[in-house]
């Protein structure tokens, strides 16, 4: 393991994963390895409204590992960068809330992303245009992975 953690922004697929039958595993895993300090993780205000609108299950999952999370805000240049990946057609106006997370990610200087956002977010066709587009207003581009790409495992080699 790394010396220095790595800045993760984790959707709120990420927390609803610990409930989901085929997710769970890995997004347990995932905050895991938060609370050992592998992973810093970040949120934004998007996904602690998600979250609050969301199940009482993850919601009480979020406010159990609240003490781990960084809460990064949405500010203006984030929602530029959003209207960017908008203007450019990487995601369509309905899911504008999807744009905004890698946005604020991004801003934030964030290494990646973890979502298990298949359509809109971890998809092949969609990483490179959002991070061309990062690039594009001056940002890095960033890792935008599922949990289960990123955790470690115990029978991993070192």
């Amino acid at each position: 393991m790394a010396s220095r953690s790595i800045q993760v922004y984790a959707d709120t697929s990420v927390f609803g994963g610990v409930f989901d039958e085929e997710f769970s595993e890995a997004s347990s895993v995932f905050f895991e390895q938060v609370r050992s300090g592998r992973f810093r993780l970040a949120v934004s205000p998007v996904v602690e409204e998600e979250v609050i609108a969301g199940p009482p299950d993850v919601r009480a999952f979020y406010e159990s590992i609240l003490s781990s999370i960084e809460m990064l805000r949405v500010s203006d240049e984030a929602v530029r960068l959003q209207e960017g990946y908008l203007a450019a057609g990487v995601v369509g106006p309905r899911s504008a809330a999807d744009a905004l997370h890698v946005a604020v990610a991004a801003v934030a200087g964030c290494q990646m992303i973890v979502s298990w956002n298949f359509r809109h977010i971890v998809h092949y066709d969609k990483i490179p245009l959002y991070n061309a587009i990062s690039v594009r207003q001056g940002y890095l581009p960033i890792g935008i992975h599922t949990p289960q790409e990123v955790i470690h495992y115990e029978d991993q080699d070192v």
